[in-house]
């Protein structure tokens, strides 16, 4: 059995407000996207590494890795116009390559603040279940708007009851593949912000929650990338 992590790069970050794409942004003259490679190239349970690039920057990605030493970076796939589209380009190449067995982590290259624990637990919890997903209570309140006036409410969610989830997940192969070829055949659970686990639960698998990190933020605004510099500057961070 071997675990394989799908990096996914391919959307270009319009909300940063930059000239290139959030994931190759330099930030302490270190691409974003590189620190997360190298977060899964350090952990021992790691066996490859499969990337979803944006299409034009293949060479550029392929470029960085073997600068710095990514050695388990086996493909880079060319990401789709969604990001559901680029999930599913990296699992299909994946056909003839994983086992059905083999744990997938599916994790956003615009995070790079993922730690070892974080990963070894997805890890964990999906060789129990078969999948996982990386999980941490919601600590606000929240109010559901009035249907006929939006800046009113008499109606909340008590935060118990919720979880909110990101990246990384881990799937067994064979559901991964299964659900995604149903997925795109049925076009279930892949229009908008829809992501595996959403698909997942939209075509009526149980999911199961895997430990989380505050840290484990998603570098989408330019305030998100000051406070990762500072983060870096303060911890020393390679």
């Amino acid at each position: 059995m071997a675990n394989i992590a799908i990096i996914i790069a391919g959307g270009v970050g319009k909300r940063m407000g930059q000239k290139i794409p959030k994931q190759f942004i330099n930030i302490n003259d270190k691409p974003v996207l590189v620190y997360t490679l190298e977060s899964f190239q350090r952990h021992p349970q790691i066996d490859a590494i499969e990337l979803v690039c944006l299409d034009g920057w293949q060479n550029v990605a392929e470029a960085y890795a073997k600068q710095y030493g990514i050695t388990k970076l086996k493909w880079i796939v060319t990401g789709g116009e969604t990001g559901q589209e680029s999930i599913r380009n990296g699992v299909f190449n994946l056909e003839g390559k994983a086992a059905k067995d083999d744990i997938i982590l599916v994790h956003d290259g615009v995070r790079p603040l993922i730690d070892n624990e974080v990963i070894s637990d997805v890890i964990v919890k999906c060789q129990q279940y078969g999948n996982a997903v990386t999980s941490m209570p919601y600590n606000e309140q929240i109010f559901v708007i009035d249907e006929k006036d939006p800046a009113k409410t008499h109606k909340y969610i008590p935060r118990e009851t919720l979880r909110r989830v990101s990246t990384p997940q881990a799937y067994n192969f064979d559901l991964l593949d299964s659900k995604y070829h149903e997925a795109f055949e049925k076009k279930i659970g892949i229009y908008g912000s829809s992501y595996t686990n959403t698909m997942m639960v939209d075509l009526g698998v149980e999911l199961h929650f895997a430990a989380g990190s505050d840290m484990n933020i998603k570098l989408t605004t330019p305030e998100n990338l000051s406070f990762f510099k500072a983060y870096l500057n303060t911890n020393q961070l390679d």
